[in-house]
Formats: C-alpha cells, structure tokens, sequence
C-alpha cells in the first residue's frame, strides 16, 4: 500500500517514510522457548533481539554478568544478573564483542538497574534471576529493544512486578554543531539517525511518566532536551499498549487452549 502524503509534506518524511512522531513496525512474542521459565521475542524495525529468563533461583557462579538488587552482604532481595551477547553478524562491521566489553557491561548494568527498580524482589530473598539477551540484528534503539524484551520475558515468566518497564529511543532533527534550538524531535531513530544526529533512550515505568532509565550519550543543547523527552515518554505509552496486547493476546490463547486455567477477574474478558 503506498504511502499517502497528501496531506504531509515530502520533505519532512525521514529516510524511511515516517513522519517525525510514528514508531517503526514491532513485533514481539513470548513463550518462544519452552524449556526456559520466561522467554520473548522482539522486533523493532530491523533490531532484533531474544530473551531468556531464568528463576528465581539459588545463586550459582557467575560469568560475564551484571546484577542488581542483592549488592548486600543480607541478601535481603533477588539479584537481577543481566547478560547481553551480541552476534557477529547483527550488524554491517561484524565486530566481535568479548564478554568484557565496555559497551555489553554498560547495557548489562543499565538493564538490571532498570528491572530491580520494577521487579518485587524482596519475595525472592537470597536468589538470583537470570536474564540472558542474544541480539539478532542491529538497526538502532538496541538498548530499547533489549529492555522491552526483558520485560516481556518476565512477564512470561511470571515473576511479580509493579509494571511493564517500557523504553524507546527520541532525537532531533539538528546536529549539535548547528545550534539549532528551534530543531524538532524525531521518535524511535533508526541506526542512520543514531549515527548523525543526537539521540537519548528513555525507559518509564507502565502508563506513568515516571522515568526508570534515561541514557544520553551525544552533545545536545539543554534547550531541545525537554522537546526530545516528552516524545520519548510518549512513545513509551505507545510501546507499553503493543507490548500489553502481545501478552493478553498470548494470554487468551492459551486459556482457550486449556494450558492454562481462567482466573478470577477474567470473567468479563472476550474469548471469543
């Protein structure tokens, strides 16, 4: 179907036909993995990514892992241990990334900060879950990507917390050399807009705009920041409603399946 821009200037469409506000294509699915306590599947555009969950369970040794949550000698809460493992071939320069690299332990800690922040630990004292990220394919928003398909797979994985963690990424129109503070923002930039203008992610908690992780890595003046925000919080709101249809979908499924049973407070929803 082609893209009607009759009332939309050509010149303000982005490299791939969006307008400034509009999300690219996602898809996600959980339950991919059925040995696994929780696992998901999420596309955003052409960055791909899985997830695999496991526990709450007794800690065990540990490799190449960030964690959050149980840095105390009490144990008190559940450490969150967070691994990302880049494919070679997810992006153009096939650059191979070591368990130690820099950028891995910095998206590691980022995510588990993020998900101790929503997660109820304190039920889960002196144990530790498992997060484990494979991204498939690079195409921009990867930090995004990788905290909405942890959130999805602990959803699946059915461990208790106060609400979907929800990321998507915000930028301007102008570089930082241009000096442009009247330059607009741009939702959810793609790997060519990372590389060329400046960009921040933005992770919030469910329908709020409570901001769990705000990461800002180029120049921008203080003057666009705010601008850039709020599109990032309002694409938040837009990725939490495909992500909550993608488990009420899933959850409909498998009660008319009978692999699970229908709860209580499911009375009035649509099975049909």
């Amino acid at each position: 179907m082609p893209l009607d821009t009759s009332a939309y200037s050509l010149a303000l469409l982005r490299v791939d036909g969006r307008r400034w506000n509009e999300l690219r294509r996602i898809h996600a699915q959980i339950r991919t993995q059925a040995a696994a306590d929780g696992s998901s599947y999420l596309e955003m555009g052409h960055t791909k990514v899985m997830c695999v969950v496991t526990g709450p369970s007794e800690p065990g040794p540990r490799r190449g892992t960030a964690g959050a949550g149980a840095a105390g000698a009490s144990k008190a809460v559940a450490e969150v241990a967070v691994s990302v493992v880049v494919a070679g071939f997810s992006s153009v320069d096939r650059k191979k990334r070591g368990r130690n690299d820099k950028r891995n332990l910095e998206l590691q800690s980022t995510i588990a900060n993020a998900l101790a922040a929503s997660l109820h630990t304190h039920l889960f004292p002196h144990s530790v879950i498992q997060v484990s990220l494979h991204v498939l394919s690079q195409d921009g928003s990867l930090l995004a990507a990788l905290i909405n398909a942890a959130t999805l797979a602990c959803v699946d994985a059915g461990i208790p917390m106060t609400d979907y963690v929800v990321a998507c990424t915000a930028g301007s129109t102008s570089t930082y050399a241009a000096g442009d503070e009247s330059a607009d923002p741009l939702l959810d930039l793609n790997h060519q807009e990372e590389q060329e203008l400046p960009g921040l992610t933005v992770a919030t908690l469910g329908e709020s705009d409570r901001v769990a992780v705000l990461v800002c890595e180029s120049r921008v003046q203080v003057g666009r920041l705010e601008g850039m925000l709020a599109v990032g919080v309002d694409g938040c709101k837009q990725v939490r409603e495909i992500l909550d249809r993608v488990v009420r979908d899933k959850g409909k499924r498998m009660v008319l399946e009978g692999t699970v049973a229908k709860g209580e407070g499911l009375e009035d929803m649509d099975l049909d």
